[in-house]
């Protein structure tokens, strides 16, 4: 086992303290360069001050596949001012000198594999990467990066979805570090309008048949659906409703919006949002 294992990364000490507190977890997307890698670097220190509890940052892909329109205008304007995982690795390194939240990169695997996954693992682990998730690696394919990962102390993250079958569910709770990302609806990110009906039922068999915490995303954009998510599963994960404001504003307008949001989220998810007809807890 390597040495790196005995010690705590920020992601599971991070978890351990919210499941010990019976508190729920906040996580956040937001794309690595959108509008530019400096700003990325200070709403990583906004995101944290405002009450997320790990930030998913996006690796931008010129072909997002799982994404929908917002994070693939997303991805599209940090490609056009430059940014490449080089730079990506880069900003966590700066960010890191200001702020200790966990941070997860999201993306595809290409980038990845044409940096090569000793040398990615190696250089993200060293500007401060605690976990990576990539929507086109699924945990049968990983076989070549997980040793990498695992030799630097990177949590490689997995999928799972509605149409996971038991096989998968197993492979990914044997094979999976930091938690379960659980995809609330089939299809691409997006803001939705409601929350499935099918939910509880999902995370419930989700939660009985894995170890390892369950945040649910896809979809999930106001602090009502992040309560009644949250009240079913370990955390939420919100992001193209986040990501919808870079659309939106700049400068400081775009700093107020964001800490309005993320507060809201993180306060309706610790239980101080009374919802009309939920009970959560």
């Amino acid at each position: 086992m390597p040495v790196c294992e005995y010690i705590m990364s920020r992601l599971a000490e991070r978890l351990t303290t919210l499941r010990q507190q019976s508190s729920k977890a906040l996580v956040t997307f937001i794309t690595a360069g959108d509008p530019d890698l400096s700003g990325t670097e200070e709403m990583v220190s906004l995101l944290d001050r405002a009450g997320a509890d790990i930030l998913e940052l996006g690796m931008p892909f010129s072909d997002p596949m799982a994404d929908g329109p917002t994070i693939q205008l997303s991805s599209e304007r940090a490609l056009a001012a430059g940014t490449n995982l080089t730079g990506v690795l880069a900003t966590v390194k700066r960010a890191r000198l200001h702020s200790q939240i966990p941070i997860v990169l999201m993306g595809y695997l290409n980038p990845i594999y044409a940096y090569g996954y000793e040398r990615f693992c190696r250089d993200a682990a060293e500007a401060g990467v605690d976990g990576v998730l990539l929507v086109d690696l699924p945990p049968e394919e990983a076989e070549e990066l997980l040793p990498h990962a695992d030799r630097h102390g990177l949590d490689i993250i997995f999928l799972l979805t509605p149409t996971s079958d038991a096989a998968r569910i197993s492979r990914v709770n044997k094979l999976g570090r930091g938690f379960v990302y659980y995809v609330t609806v089939t299809g691409v990110t997006g803001a939705r309008q409601t929350v499935s009906s099918s939910l509880s039922a999902e995370l419930s068999t989700i939660m009985h048949k894995v170890s390892l915490p369950v945040m649910a995303g896809f979809g999930i954009s106001t602090p009502q659906q992040a309560a009644e998510v949250a009240a079913l599963a370990d955390g939420v994960v919100v992001g193209s409703a986040i990501v919808r404001l870079f659309e939106k504003y700049t400068g400081q307008q775009l700093k107020v919006e964001l800490e309005k949001l993320v507060g809201s989220l993180k306060q309706a998810i610790s239980g101080d949002l009374t919802l009309p007809g939920n009970s959560v807890t």
